[in-house]
């Protein structure tokens, strides 16, 4: 499972409503929730977090806030 499927689950969030009020299909709801190597796009974040009534940034930090970058040399 990925974290965003981990959040989804945590919050009891029913997939096949945020691909309904997305667009996004069922299919694509499955990967980005089970297949850690799936990439998620910029526009599915921000629908999935207005689907599930959370704020995008916060969303995006939760998922990716462990990014770091290189150090300069």
């Amino acid at each position: 499972m990925t974290k965003l499927g981990e959040i989804l689950a945590k919050r009891s969030v029913n997939k096949s409503m945020v691909a309904r009020r997305t667009g996004l299909s069922k299919a694509r709801m499955n990967e980005l929730t089970l297949n850690p190597s799936t990439k998620l796009r910029a526009d599915e974040l921000y629908l999935i977090a207005k689907a599930i009534d959370t704020d995008p940034c916060t969303l995006l930090n939760t998922l990716y806030g462990h990014l770091t970058l290189m150090p300069d040399e």
